[in-house]
């Protein structure tokens, strides 16, 4: 039989009242509605109706009732090996989600620890013993179209190998007819190269790859820690069917070259799920395709790993521990913004908090926390998705970009009603922010009484600390870093090894400047002062400039002048 604690049985009302959940008043009210429906629904899906409750809530008290565990469960703790010894159609049927195998037992999370006919159903379909744990519909959901195979999801395990040059010429002349450019687009050779693009980009860190047709060749570069780096270079005639490869991947419609389309692939690489968003763009030579590799591996990033200087993250911490206000991360793209609110949202994501995001797209699933997807051929963009989610009783909001009046005047009023909003703006420094809301027509008094903080940052490629170098800084150079840096004895520059394939730089690091306003700031915010104005109280408040916290790090030999000039410049 199935290994399930016996425990005295309470009711799921009685459980709820005894932990706190609900009151008297309110389960009376459930029971009411209950009996009032005209398809009898479930207490518990009433409760959560009715807003009395949420789902975790209700499976930890009917875990507490039949005497099992309650796990959160998500993709990180999820072995594919054991999800596979079921099948597919019935964990999907079910919602049935194996965890672990252990000495012959095998650990399943289900949402009903009562259904003892499923249990057994288990046990017979496995050939284990089954020992129960109970978690939501939610989050066994989202682990399952994680790891279960679909039309959309690609396993690249160890069939990567070298593509031999002789294979490119497999298809010797463009192909038109769109049958056998699907044909082609199925064969191994092209199937092996495009593994092999992602399976090198993943291994080497890139974030985007970029398939570029010429005239006789498809350059293929990956950008690495903010730089383009050219990888591969197949003869041309490849492309149509590479191209088609990728599109049939993302589900993307390989007859439509004219325009361009954007979609989503999902792979499993060393076990782990990572994302690709594909976007082609016809061109000249054929259409450009570049895929931005979204490592989920990389959304556990703390604050601490950042770079923020002590200070910095100390007063950050506090300014991401307010009740309501705004904080916006300022930045060029490809700044790191993202990453920063969820590290944000990860240190104050805690279970007696509701947070909310809207985003375009989803870069990272973050457990615990609801996000949603802009679509704006539906209909829902930012300002509508927003609007709505004040409705889902939210604590903590965060608004992927600020890019219209509409949305910029929700998330202020939010802000004013006692919400903590993040959000991203486009701007060059933490005061530029100030002004930038002013653009998009949100009222300066505002903007002083909703306005927390701004944080503006860039990324510098790190040097590599294998192979770098000390140096005797020439005077010009010298002069250059203690203008803002002070004196210094000795700089470090880039050497190159095999560790950083010779490129001398390994990673990035953030560098920040933070504006707090004060009484003072928020007056003169309040009275829609110049940028320049702004930009004197927040030096004299002590912000340090973006610049500076860099020259910080060339000092420690984290980075370079040259990288720090370039991004700030």
């Amino acid at each position: 039989m199935p290994m399930i604690a016996t425990a005295s049985r309470k009711p799921l009302g009685q459980l709820l009242l005894s932990r706190g959940t609900i009151n008297a008043e309110q389960l009376q009210r459930a029971l009411d509605e209950q009996r009032r429906g005209s398809n009898q629904k479930l207490l518990g899906e009433v409760l959560i109706e009715m807003r009395f409750c949420n789902d975790e809530q209700i499976t930890e008290a009917l875990a507490e009732g039949y005497g099992v565990p309650f796990a959160r469960v998500s993709p990180r703790i999820a072995d594919p090996r054991v999800i596979a010894s079921l099948p597919k159609e019935f964990l999907e049927k079910h919602q049935v989600l194996p965890l672990f195998l252990v000495e012959g037992i095998l650990t399943v999370a289900v949402s009903e620890p009562a259904n003892v006919f499923l249990l057994e159903e288990i046990e017979r379909l496995s050939g284990h013993s089954v020992q129960v744990v109970a978690a939501t519909v939610r989050d066994i959901k989202a682990t399952l179209q994680v790891y279960l195979p679909s039309d959309k999801v690609f396993v690249i395990d160890d069939i990567i190998e070298e593509v031999k040059p002789e294979e490119f010429t497999l298809i010797e002349q463009p192909v038109q007819d769109l049958a056998n450019l699907e044909q082609a687009a199925g064969d191994s050779p092209i199937v092996k190269l495009v593994n092999y693009i992602v399976y090198n980009a993943v291994k080497e860190g890139a974030s985007d790859i970029h398939l570029e047709p010429g005239d006789g060749s498809v350059r293929v570069r990956y950008r690495i820690d903010g730089r383009l780096a050219e990888r591969l270079r197949p003869p041309h005639q490849m492309h149509a069917a590479v191209a088609s490869r990728i599109k049939i991947m993302a589900g993307l419609d390989i007859s439509e070259r004219r325009l361009p389309q954007d979609g989503g692939i999902h792979v499993l690489m060393d076990k782990r799920p990572i994302d690709l968003r594909v976007s082609t763009m016809p061109g000249k030579h054929g259409e450009k395709v570049v895929i931005r590799v979204i490592d989920n591996d990389r959304a556990g990033v703390n604050l601490e790993k950042l770079g923020f200087g002590y200070d910095t993250l100390k007063q950050f911490r506090k300014l991401i521990g307010l009740p309501n206000g705004i904080v916006l991360v300022t930045g060029p793209t490809g700044s790191g913004k993202s990453t920063t609110l969820y590290a944000c949202l990860s240190e104050i994501n805690r279970d007696d908090i509701n947070i909310c995001t809207v985003e375009d797209p989803i870069e990272y699933a973050v457990g615990g926390i609801n996000q949603f997807q802009v679509n704006e051929k539906a209909g829902f963009t930012f300002a509508n998705a927003l609007r709505a989610l004040l409705r889902q009783d939210p604590d903590i909001l965060m608004v992927g970009e600020i890019r219209d009046a509409e949305t910029a005047r929700i998330a202020t009023q939010a802000a004013l009603t006692g919400h903590l909003v993040f959000s991203t703006l486009h701007t060059n420094d933490a005061p530029g922010a100030v002004t930038r809301l002013f653009n998009v027509g949100i009222e300066p008094y505002l903007v002083g009484a909703s306005l927390a903080g701004v944080l503006a940052q860039r990324l510098v490629r790190k040097l590599c600390q294998n192979c770098r170098e000390a140096y005797d800084p020439p005077p010009n150079e010298r002069r250059q870093f203690e203008k803002l840096g002070g004196e210094v004895d000795k700089l470090y520059r880039a050497k190159g090894c095999p560790r950083c394939r010779n490129l001398g730089f390994s990673g990035r690091v953030g560098i920040y400047e933070l504006l707090v306003p004060d009484d003072r700031a928020i007056d003169a915010i309040s009275r829609g002062a110049p940028l320049n104005e702004i930009r004197d109280i927040a030096r004299e408040l002590g912000m340090k400039p973006l610049r500076l916290d860099g020259m910080e790090k060339v000092r420690a030999g984290v980075t370079t002048l040259e990288e720090v000039y370039r991004v700030t410049a």
